[in-house]
């Protein structure tokens, strides 16, 4: 098999959930972890002791302390395009000589910000922050979830190409006042870079007699971004081995560290940085991103489920399912192995999920009484992110806790429409608090349970391959170089006219 033995993992047992916590009593502390000021629960899950272990064994076949330990020492595990992966070298955590290179870019960071803040551009007031997937989703998740209470600047991520999102930021800033960073790693993105000619359009004609003086470029391509018209010291660089969706550590990062202050972006790799220890240096068995990735081979692989729900009981993390799916999808989407065999079972998941509780009066029905089996994910804050009366925290929590319990426990009911099936797992992240040091945390996190789960897959989670035909053939059309099937030919006449 191109993806190694499973048998063992396909024959597990199939206890019933009620049943696993019926047989053991110290469940909780079993498939429970506390980890950089986050809890971690797994016990409404359907993996026991032997789950765990019939999983360890296939992660010794798959080599996964091997090439967890490749991942950080900076060797190529990026094997179809034959770099690198060194996201955790910007926070300290990699090859020395990478850590060094990120540290050092790291500092001519603080250095532009440090002029921004003095005023070296003009008095600034507004960011706007034009980029497109790992370019821009990580920023917007970053400044949404903490920047709620900042004073320092108004920031505003585009992402989208449709000029419907722009003209939103352009109403709300004064154009002589506002700071454009164009975020791209090549500097050629198509997204991004019409969004920035239009940007510098409107600067212009908002009165700003140089608008490219006011331009912040981040990417990996600096020569690009001199070329089109960025002054080489308002160039912030990173590592070509920093793939888009784990980037926001770096320069990309640049909105969040101006906008929300330099202290809160430390503290935010700090949070990755112990992320990152205790999945390098801690046995498996108890280790975070290894067993969250366990529970969702198990359900992907034995009890066949095509989506994994993600639930954001905190408004400040409403951002964290977007987020999430590029993260997952675009990394462990693939229908090959590294070495290009075609895979022979599932790769990753559907990721999708929304804001409790909002999310429990449009999608917990299906969640409850569908026909589907979806893993969810509940993740919350003990402390609250505002100052209203406490009861608002305590019911938010409570709606969180009681609808994974009413997942796994069901009732029965003989109106068939009003029985609930039960038996449906979740997983719950309890953070103490959401601040930069546990979100930096949560997402390493995420990156490093992603990675496990690729490498039991044997497949590459650092290329994207399947993000380019699409973008190629768009291109294709614009000029008028490909001819389409009858349908999509339809829908450009009908569009576009004989243009």
């Amino acid at each position: 098999m191109a993806n190694g033995d499973w048998s063992a993992i396909e024959k597990l047992e199939r206890k019933p959930l009620a049943e696993l916590f019926a047989d053991d009593a110290n469940r909780v502390s079993l498939l429970s972890l506390d980890v950089a000021g986050i809890h971690f629960d797994w016990a409404k899950t359907h993996l026991t002791a032997d789950a765990i272990d019939a999983f360890i064994a296939r992660a010794d076949a798959a080599g996964l302390a091997e090439k967890r330990d490749a991942l950080f020492a900076g060797e190529t595990v990026n094997v179809t395009e034959g770099r690198a992966a060194e996201h955790t070298a910007e926070r300290g955590e990699g090859a020395s000589d990478s850590v060094d290179l990120a540290k050092s870019f790291h500092a001519r960071m603080r250095a532009l910000i440090d002029a921004i803040e003095a005023d070296a551009l003009g008095p600034i007031r507004h960011i706007l922050h034009v980029g497109i997937g790992g370019s821009a989703l990580g920023p917007d998740l970053l400044v949404d979830a903490l920047g709620r209470d900042s004073d320092r600047y108004d920031v505003a991520i585009v992402s989208n190409v449709d000029g419907v999102a722009l003209e939103e930021a352009f109403a709300r800033f004064d154009p002589q006042a506002t700071l454009l960073v164009v975020a791209s790693k090549t500097f050629t993105t198509t997204e991004t870079m019409l969004n920035a000619n239009s940007a510098i359009s409107w600067m212009r004609h908002g009165g700003v007699a140089d608008p490219y003086g006011k331009v912040v470029a981040l990417t990996a391509s600096p020569d690009k971004a001199v070329d089109w018209g960025v002054d080489e010291t308002r160039i912030l660089p990173f590592s070509e081995s920093v793939g888009g969706r784990y980037s926001l550590w770096s320069s990309i990062g640049f909105p969040a560290a101006l906008g929300l202050g330099w202290d809160v972006f430390e503290e935010l790799l700090e949070g990755a940085a112990e992320m990152d220890r205790h999945f390098r240096f801690t046995d498996l068995n108890a280790n975070a991103p290894v067993l969250a990735a366990f529970a969702d081979l198990y359900y992907t692989q034995v009890r066949g489920c095509e989506t994994r729900a993600v639930f954001a009981y905190d408004e400040r993390l409403r951002l964290l399912p977007d987020y999430l799916q590029q993260l997952e999808m675009e990394s462990n989407g693939k229908g090959v192995t590294a070495e290009g065999e075609k895979l022979d079972r599932p790769s990753a998941p559907i990721t999708w999920g929304g804001v409790g509780t909002d999310a429990q009066h449009a999608v917990f029905q299906l969640l409850h009484q569908g026909t589907h089996l979806v893993p969810v994910e509940f993740v919350a804050a003990v402390e609250p992110g505002d100052a209203l009366d406490p009861d608002h925290h305590r019911q938010l929590l409570l709606n969180a806790f009681a609808q994974g319990a009413a997942l796994m426990k069901g009732r029965e009911n003989a109106d068939a429409a009003r029985a609930y099936p039960g038996d449906r797992p979740s997983s719950t992240l309890l953070l103490d608090t959401l601040d930069p040091r546990t979100l930096g945390a949560l997402i390493a996190f995420y990156e490093h349970r992603t990675f496990v789960n690729a490498v039991l897959l044997g497949i590459n989670p650092f290329d994207q391959f399947g993000v380019e035909l699409g973008k190629e053939m768009a291109k294709a059309a614009g000029e008028g170089d490909l001819d389409f099937d009858a349908s999509t030919n339809d829908l450009l006449a009908r569009s576009f006219g004989d243009d």
